[in-house]
């Protein structure tokens, strides 16, 4: 295991996504043969061999748009748009996802800004952190409402889409979307004692309303559509089970309300030449038959790219632990924004919140329950945050570790015994460490493990990336 930095987009990954797009250089040609020799005359260059490589660049470009508006579908299937549907539980060992975060409970709303802005009410929070990151149809944070950029009081903002030409009431605070389609995807602090019970109440308080609603007594969100999606399948298999005629059609139908950035013209140029334009139709039937195999084709690649980097560890290493400092926003790194969009659709900018995982110590050897660990903070060296940190545990199937304390991480919230000398030491185990160490254990499986390491509001030095977690050192 290579504990030294290196960039966020994994290597493997990256090279497949630039193989895709032929963007690697072709060997140079062999030396001409002697003259006595006639040389063979060169093969024709395939046309084709073109349009599947751009296939697969257009692919993962709009991948998070796909995406994101398969989860739509799904999500808007049992929850009606311009609505929020609450998490009232923490998460627990029969969680499905993979890492499920017992830090917070979650706030999910869709908007739909095509028609007119939508109003956003954040109550006050007094000292309960929370953060409402509103993330765009290619999954950019554009916006965090919350304790760290608007306050704990309470606040109206008004989301207006790309295309709005109204005006807006004095009193609401505009909050400009890059496109109609908006994911607002709540954090709300649950630790703590009692802390699942406060984040619950403060849940009712959020609210999302259409402008025309707004202040309206009575209003209620519109009522669910119709469920004519398939609300099983999960949004990414759906996705992944697309030929290339209904994925592209798509994306030429998504695109007038989402539009691209001007730092996309050179990919959108491009996709016009494989006919795909913004509003028009894309009929791959029409297309010559070896064109629509080699676009196939094409997708294809790119499927196989992205499931590299899905298998693949997008992450900076020191000392064993794998840390994501990149996410939210990605500028034209498309191979990054699609693995990520395929990992952890939703994730945080790190202003917000930044993740590192270990499974494995500072030697790179598999952590394992079989062995003891201690992670140790110098005094004055904890995780450096605003808001709060904590160290969730997490089973070689990435799910949280039943245990008989039902704890299912630990964090600076949660009344940690100091050494004499100021410094903290957590005991990572499978077996209780002794009454005298039991505030600071954090129980083990008896095989496999890893653990992440979640900061909210890092502070600069973390954001700076001069501040790396240590490593975990195993204990006789």
């Amino acid at each position: 295991m290579n504990a030294s930095p290196r960039p966020l987009l994994c290597a493997v990954a990256l090279c497949a996504f630039l193989v895709a797009c032929g963007k690697s250089e072709p060997p140079p040609p062999p030396a001409a043969p002697p003259a006595a020799t006639a040389a063979p005359a060169p093969a024709p260059p395939n046309p084709n061999d073109a349009l599947k490589r751009l296939a697969a660049e257009a692919y993962v470009y709009a991948y998070p748009l796909v995406l994101m508006d398969v989860t739509r579908e799904v999500a808007l299937a049992r929850t009606p748009v311009n609505a929020f549907d609450h998490d009232r539980r923490i998460a627990d060992p029969a969680a499905k996802s993979a890492f499920p975060n017992p830090d917070v409970l979650y706030s999910r709303a869709w908007l739909d800004l095509a028609k007119e802005p939508v109003v956003l009410s954040l109550p006050e929070s007094r000292d309960r952190y929370y953060v409402m990151p509103m993330i765009d149809a290619w999954t950019n944070v554009f916006s965090s409402p919350g304790t760290r950029t608007t306050g704990t009081d309470k606040r109206d903002f008004a989301v207006v889409g790309p295309f709005f030409k109204g005006s807006l009431p004095d009193e609401l605070t505009p909050i400009a979307a890059p496109t109609d389609m908006v994911w607002v995807v709540g954090r709300i602090e649950a630790v703590g004692k009692g802390g699942a019970a406060a984040a619950a109440k403060l849940q009712d308080r959020f609210v999302a309303t259409p402008l025309s609603q707004w202040k309206k007594r009575g209003a209620k969100p519109a009522p669910a559509p119709a469920a004519r999606v398939d609300a099983t399948t999960p949004p990414a298999d759906q996705v992944n089970a697309m030929d290339a005629g209904k994925y592209f059609a798509r994306v030429a139908a998504l695109l007038p309300r989402n539009p691209p950035v001007k730092e996309d013209a050179a990919i959108v140029q491009k996709m016009a030449t494989l006919g795909l334009v913004a509003g028009q139709p894309f009929d791959i039937v029409k297309l010559d038959p070896d064109k629509a195999a080699a676009i196939a084709e094409g997708i294809k690649t790119a499927r196989d790219a992205l499931a590299t980097g899905m298998r693949s560890d997008l992450g900076d290493l020191r000392n064993g632990w794998s840390i994501f400092w990149g996410t939210g926003r990605y500028g034209v790194n498309y191979g990054l924004r699609a693995v990520v969009a395929a990992v952890n659709l939703g994730a945080n900018a790190p202003e917000d919140a930044i993740f590192a995982t270990a499974s494995f110590d500072g030697q790179g050897r598999r952590l394992s329950g079989a062995n003891r660990y201690v992670l140790h903070f110098n005094k004055g060296a904890t995780p450096p945050v605003e808001a709060f940190w904590s160290l969730s545990m997490y089973d070689e199937n990435r799910k949280l570790v039943a245990n008989p304390l039902s704890r299912y991480d630990l964090g600076d919230k949660d009344g940690l015994a100091r050494n004499p000398d100021g410094s903290l030491d957590l005991y990572i185990q499978k077996d209780s460490p002794g009454a005298d160490k039991a505030p600071n254990w954090l129980p083990a499986p008896a095989g496999p493990f890893a653990v992440m390491l979640r900061l909210y509001w890092p502070k600069q030095e973390m954001l700076e990336r001069r501040w790396t977690p240590p490593a975990l050192t195993p204990v006789k």
